[in-house]
């Protein structure tokens, strides 16, 4: 994943002044905290996440340690949605 340098702000500086980092995710929709000089935690507006959510299914919101699998399907319907979404990119990769 790609990381815009607007978006980051370290875990003491959003423990400090969380106004900040809220501020950042209205102007700019999300902001990434770091912790030990790496990307640990994501904001995002909760109609953002919500969104990704009914895309994406359970796998968002499981914890690591219990990864379930998506189903034959499920695949399928994320990978024909990736591809319509990235339609014009496929393309032109294509070329």
């Amino acid at each position: 994943m790609t990381i815009d340098t607007n978006t980051v702000v370290s875990i003491s500086e959003a423990n400090q002044n969380f106004s900040k980092v809220c501020r950042m995710v209205d102007n700019l929709g999300k902001a990434v905290i770091f912790k030990n000089n790496s990307p640990k935690y994501m904001v995002l507006e909760f109609s953002v996440a919500e969104r990704a959510e009914a895309s994406f299914g359970n796998a968002l919101s499981e914890s690591n340690t219990s990864y379930i699998p998506a189903s034959d399907e499920e695949a399928k319907a994320i990978s024909a949605q990736l591809m319509e979404q990235n339609d014009t990119a496929y393309k032109e990769l294509a070329k």
